[in-house]
C-alpha cells in the first residue's frame, strides 16, 4: 500500500500525500510518518502504524455494488448530542442494510466462500492484514475466470459478526458496434448489425458481467463471418453509470467484390520439337466472389480453372441411344460435361429463417463441373501400371445447412448431375482398361459406368449429420465426432438408379494424462481411437463404390489399391505422444471389403488383382501442416516413408 520506493525522489507535499492516503484507507488507527537525515545528505523514512481490529466475524458475504449508487451520508454536526449521535449511527445502519439487500449476490463460488470462511476462523479477530488477504484472495480468482474488469472496492459491516465485501464486477450497459474505414474514422458499414449480433454470446450482452473469454468468443464467432479484415472488441467504463463497463466492436470491412487469378504456364513442343511463343499455354485458375449481398452475409462465389486460357476446350455431350454426338459448347453452362475446364458457381443464403430468428440454417445452391481421378480403377500389388479412368461430374445441389453448435450440424438436399468416365485421352471410356503383355491396351474391363455408355445421368437425395464436441486442449484434440451421411437415389435418370447408399464413422480421441489447461502449458497424450462403415444397397455404378486404401483410409497404401466394394469397414489406432511442441504417433490400420467386392459390377477388385483386405502400422511426426510418416504394407511386407498435408482423422 505504501507507493514511496527507496531512492525516490519526493517533496514534503507529496509525503503529506502519502500521509493522508494511508491514514484515510480505513486500515490503520493511527499512521505516522517520521524522517531523519542520514550522513549521505538522504532521507530515512519510517513510517509507524497501528492496525485496525474489529471483532471476529461469523459469516462472510460477497455482493455486486456495480451500477448502484454510491450513497452519500449527511456529514455529522461536532454540536450533536449522544442521542442525536446514536440516531445518526442507527441511521447509516439502516441505509447499510437497504444497500445490500438492492444488491446483486457476486459471481463468487461457494468453495472460495468457504476458504474465506476457514480465514475467518483461523485469525479471529478481523484485522486490516486480514481483509488485505481475503481482497487478494476474491480479486485472484476474478482474474483467474477472465473478469478483467472487476475489482473489491470497500468491506462493510465489520462492526457486526458478518464481513460484507463489495464488488464492482464490470456489468456490461452497452454493446456499440462501429465500422470504420482504412484510416480507422467511424463510417457507416453495409453490414446490418444484427448479422453482427446474431454471433455474440449471450456472456456479451448489457446485464452480463464483462470476461475475456467471452470476448474472445466474440472475435472468433465475427471473424468466421469472413466479412471484416480487423476486429477489435474492447471494454471501457461507462462514465454515466459508476461501475458500468461499455464493450466496443470494431470492424473493418472487407471489399464486397473481389477477384483473383492464378496462372501457370506449361511450354509444348512446336515444330520441329522445339517450342515457340504461339506454343507457350497459360493455365490456371480465375476466382471471383460477391460478398455480403444486401448486407447480409449472403455470397456469390465460382471458380474456373483450365489448363489453357486461349483455348478453353468445353463440350456439350448428348447420348443419343448407343451413338454419342460431341460439339464444342462455350460459354454456355448448361449439359456440360468436362474436356478441359473445371468451374464451380455458388449461392449462398444464411439466415435463411431472417436475421432475427435464432434457427440457424443456410441455403447454398451451386453448380459444377468437376474431374477427378477414380481410385477404383487401380491395380493391386504387384500389378502393371492400369491406365486411369477419370471421372467427371458436372451438374446442380442444393442443399441446406443447420447449425446446431459451432461444429455440429445438419445437411440435406437434392444434388442432379451427369457423370462422364474418359480416359487419360479425355475419350468417353465405358469400360475400365488393362496392359496387355505386349504393351497393348484392352478395353474390356469392368463397365465405368451403370447405363454402359460412359455416361450416367442421376438424382438422388443426400443428408449428413455431425455431432462434433471435439475441443483443443494445449494444442491437442480431445473429445468425439460422430458423422452419419446417406444418399437416396430417386429412381431417375439412366437405367432409373434407385440405391441407398450410407456412412457412418466414429472417431474418439482419448486424453490418456489429466493436464493444466493455459498457455504454455504441455498437451496430453491421446488415444485416437476410429470406425468408418459404409455400405449401398440397390444400383451402384462402380465409380461410387467405396474403396479400401490411401491416406485418408489404411495408410501404406495407394488409393483404392486395397479393394472396391459396396460395403466396407475401416478401423484404426494411433497414440499421439507430445515432444517438444509437436506430437510423435504410432499408428495401426486394417480395412475389409466384408466380401462385398463381388458384388460390384465387373468386379474392379480381382479384375485388377486386388484383394480386398489389408493392414498396415507404422510411425510418424507432425511437423507443422506436414504429417511425416513410415507406414508397413501388411498385404506385401513392405514400408516407405509418405509426407502428407493435413489431418488423417
Amino acid at each position: 500500500m505504501v507507493s514511496l520506493k527507496p531512492g525516490g525522489i519526493y517533496n514534503k507535499a507529496q509525503l503529506q500525500k502519502e500521509l493522508e492516503t494511508l491514514a484515510t484507507c480505513g486500515m490503520f488507527e493511527k499512521v505516522d510518518l517520521e524522517g531523519k537525515t542520514n550522513a549521505d545528505g538522504t532521507i530515512g523514512v519510517t513510517i509507524s502504524f497501528t492496525e485496525s481490529t474489529w471483532q471476529s466475524a461469523e459469516k462472510f458475504r460477497c455482493i455486486n455494488v456495480g451500477l448502484m449508487p454510491q450513497s452519500k451520508p449527511i456529514e455529522m454536526d461536532a454540536d450533536m448530542t449522544d442521542k442525536e449521535k446514536l440516531e445518526y449511527y442507527r441511521s447509516l445502519e439502516k441505509d447499510y442494510k437497504r444497500r445490500i439487500e438492492r444488491a446483486k449476490p457476486c459471481l463468487l463460488p461457494v468453495p472460495v466462500h468457504r476458504e474465506i470462511m476457514q480465514m475467518l476462523r483461523d485469525q479471529g479477530k478481523v484485522s486490516a492484514r486480514l481483509l488485505q488477504k481475503i481482497r487478494d484472495r476474491v480479486q485472484k480468482w476474478y482474474f483467474d475466470e477472465g473478469y478483467a474488469c472487476a475489482q473489491v472496492v470497500n468491506f462493510g459491516n465489520l462492526n457486526t459478526k458478518e464481513v460484507v465485501c463489495e464488488v464492482v464486477e464490470g456489468d456490461i450497459t452497452q454493446v456499440n458496434i462501429q465500422f470504420l474505414d482504412k484510416l480507422g474514422n467511424v463510417v457507416e458499414g453495409s453490414t446490418k448489425v444484427a448479422v453482427v449480433k446474431r454471433e455474440m454470446p449471450r456472456q456479451l450482452r448489457p446485464g452480463q458481467v464483462f470476461n475475456i473469454e467471452a470476448g474472445k468468443q466474440a472475435l472468433r464467432n465475427i471473424n468466421g463471418l469472413g466479412l471484416f479484415s480487423n476486429i477489435e472488441v474492447n471494454p471501457r467504463p461507462d462514465e454515466k453509470n459508476e461501475g458500468g463497463i461499455i464493450v466496443e466492436i470494431k470492424l473493418k470491412e472487407l471489399e464486397q467484390k473481389t477477384a483473383e487469378v492464378s496462372t501457370e504456364w506449361s511450354i509444348v513442343p512446336g515444330r520441329g520439337g522445339r517450342p515457340t511463343l504461339a506454343s507457350l499455354q497459360p493455365g490456371g485458375t480465375v476466382t471471383f466472389e460477391h460478398r455480403n449481398i444486401n448486407g447480409l452475409n449472403r455470397s456469390i462465389n465460382g471458380s474456373v480453372t483450365t489448363s489453357n486460357f486461349l483455348n478453353p476446350q468445353v463440350f456439350l455431350v448428348i447420348s443419343i441411344g448407343s451413338r454419342i454426338k460431341k460439339w464444342p459448347l462455350f460459354p454456355y453452362l448448361d449439359n456440360l460435361a468436362q474436356d478441359d475446364l473445371a468451374f464451380k458457381l455458388e449461392y449462398v443464403h444464411p439466415y435463411l429463417d431472417g436475421v432475427y430468428n435464432p434457427r440457424n440454417r443456410t441455403l447454398r445452391v451451386s453448380c459444377f463441373n468437376s474431374r477427378k481421378l477414380s481410385p477404383v480403377f487401380t491395380g493391386g500389388p504387384g500389378v502393371d501400371e492400369v491406365p486411369p479412368i477419370w471421372v467427371d461430374r458436372a451438374g446442380m445441389k442444393t442443399n441446406i445447412t443447420e447449425n446446431f453448435t459451432r461444429q455440429s450440424k445438419f445437411t440435406y438436399g437434392l444434388v442432379m448431375e451427369e457423370i462422364t468416365t474418359r480416359n487419360e485421352s479425355s475419350h468417353i471410356c465405358p469400360t475400365g482398361q488393362r496392359v496387355l503383355p505386349n504393351g497393348g491396351i484392352s478395353a474390356d474391363g469392368p463397365p465405368t459406368t451403370l447405363s454402359g455408355t460412359g455416361i450416367d445421368q442421376m438424382a438422388f437425395l443426400q443428408a449428413n449429420i455431425t455431432r462434433d464436441n471435439t475441443k483443443f486442449l494445449n494444442g491437442a484434440i480431445v473429445g468425439s465426432r460422430n458423422v452419419f451421411q446417406v444418399d437416396q437415389g430417386l429412381g431417375i435418370g439412366s437405367k432409373f438408379p434407385f440405391f441407398n447408399r450410407h456412412q457412418l464413422t466414429l472417431t474418439r480421441f482419448l486424453q490418456l494424462r489429466e493436464v493444466e489447461e493455459g498457455a504454455g502449458k504441455p498437451p496430453p497424450p491421446v488415444l485416437v481411437l476410429h470406425g468408418h462403415f459404409g455400405g449401398c444397397v440397390g444400383d451402384l455404378p462402380s465409380y461410387d463404390a467405396f474403396t479400401l486404401g490411401g491416406p485418408y483410409s489404411v495408410r501404406g497404401y495407394n488409393m483404392g489399391e486395397i479393394g472396391a466394394a459396396r460395403n466396407i469397414l475401416e478401423l484404426a489406432a494411433e497414440l499421439r505422444v507430445p515432444v517438444k511442441g509437436t506430437h510423435v504417433y504410432a499408428f495401426a490400420e486394417h480395412g475389409n471389403d466384408l466380401g462385398s467386392s463381388k458384388d460390384v459390377k465387373g468386379n474392379p477388385t480381382e479384375v485388377y488383382r486386388r484383394l480386398g483386405h489389408g493392414s498396415s502400422y507404422g510411425v510418424g511426426a507432425k511437423l507443422g501442416l506436414v504429417r511425416a510418416e513410415y507406414a508397413v504394407d501388411h498385404n506385401s511386407g513392405t514400408g516407405a516413408f509418405f509426407f502428407r498435408f493435413g489431418e488423417r482423422f
